[in-house]
């Protein structure tokens, strides 16, 4: 490993003491040639693995014809993916940027405006729930259903208020003449892999229309093929107004983006709401290419059928480990919850060569590329039960 007698980087990151140097399909190397298999895909980025071959070409064909221009021109690139994620959603409109939060703080934005520019009803409050997570800006972590990410940050731009995670009574409680939008995960991933339940989702989404409130499902880390669909949405039986999407978007390159409704159109007229890098040809270039190549090689249904494998694996092999209180999940986004705090295990697990993600303080979270095989899910469930069995044997003596 390399050794930094100094960093120039904030230290904004508790890292892991690994320097990853190569990584390729659900394999990665460290600088001194340790393998890993990766079950964290970059927090959920990497859904094709590690430098996946198709979308490697497309951007070196991209490379040498275009790399930046302003949104005030038009693009191929930029048109062709717009194009691509309406045809494989329910939106109609594409506003592109660089990241998760920047797609949340368009939809924030998008959801005042209709509302006070469009429909000139003065509705700017958003409800979110206990336990989300939408980001780091401020009206992102504002929005955040979680104390911890706004320590040091006061004061919190106003407008936001939370209920609780699949309770009806409780954002019906909280609805007023000031409401514009309700914000849902689908599946709280960053706090411990939390499902939405299909009975709360259905009713959400008539409470939605019932008061004419916009429904923003926030897909950041569920989208892409993540949960077995192209989007959680999708399991639901529902149409959201406004979806987000980031993480597995291009394979790894910055992009964000936010899918909306023809009736939002005018909410975000010329001047409304820009990006200087959102759209750029090269994740373009990788987003078209990612999404072509998870249609092409059936990832969902293969994500649905190795998600739900692993699921039942994991609930047999784990049984006898008193230390395990639950595991959940929705395709390749799963949570193994802990009745202790989980980042001694995860310590552990990356000395063994398995690389794993907290979900708040006592969840492991799966996340492995969605071409990962049974055999690695076999391998990586051995190394957690080895790990597992240490810890046993230590508590008995």
């Amino acid at each position: 490993m390399v050794s930094l007698k100094k960093s120039y980087l904030f230290p904004t990151y508790n890292k892991y003491p690994v320097t990853i140097a190569k990584g390729k399909k659900t394999t990665l190397w460290d600088d001194e040639g340790k393998t890993y298999l990766d079950f964290m895909s970059g927090l959920a980025v990497c859904n094709l693995g590690h430098v996946p071959e198709k979308v490697k070409m497309r951007i070196q064909e991209q490379l040498e014809q275009l790399w930046h221009v302003s949104n005030l021109f038009h693009t191929k690139a930029q048109e062709d993916f717009a194009e691509k994620l309406v045809e494989i959603s329910c939106a109609d409109l594409v506003f592109f940027c660089n990241s998760g939060a920047e797609a949340n703080e368009a939809a924030i934005k998008c959801a005042r405006r209709y509302h006070q520019r469009v429909l000139e009803n003065g509705r700017y409050e958003i409800i979110t729930f206990e336990q989300s997570f939408h980001g780091r800006t401020l009206a992102t972590l504002t929005a955040t259903g979680q104390e911890k990410v706004k320590d040091g940050y006061l004061p919190l731009p106003e407008g936001f208020v939370h209920a609780r995670f699949n309770d009806i009574q409780s954002v019906r409680n909280r609805i007023t003449q000031k409401t514009a939008a309700i914000m849902l995960e689908l599946v709280q991933g960053e706090s411990g892999v939390h499902l939405a339940e299909p009975a709360f989702v259905r009713a959400l989404s008539d409470l939605c229309r019932e008061k004419g409130i916009l429904l923003i499902v926030d897909e950041i880390q569920t989208g892409i093929g993540r949960t077995g669909n192209m989007f959680a949405y999708e399991h639901y039986g529902i149409e959201p107004d406004i979806i987000t999407l980031a993480k597995g978007l291009a394979s790894g390159l910055p992009i964000g983006a936010m899918l909306g409704m023809e009736k939002l159109r005018d909410a975000f007229s010329a001047g409304s709401h820009a990006s200087t890098f959102g759209g750029s040809p090269l994740p373009m270039a990788a987003g078209l290419a990612t999404i072509e190549t998870l249609i092409e090689d059936g990832l969902f249904e293969r994500a649905k059928k190795t998600g739900a494998y692993a699921l039942d694996k994991l609930r047999n092999d784990l049984q006898d480990y008193p230390v395990i209180r639950a595991v959940r999940g929705l395709g390749l986004l799963i949570g193994i919850e802990f009745d202790e705090p989980v980042a001694p295990f995860i310590q552990e697990l990356h000395q063994s060569g398995l690389l794993v993600l907290q979900g708040g303080t006592h969840v492991i979270r799966f996340m492995p590329s969605l071409y990962v095989t049974h055999d690695e899910m076999d391998k990586a469930i051995e190394i957690l039960c080895h790990v597992l069995s240490k810890w046993k044997a230590a508590q008995v003596y």
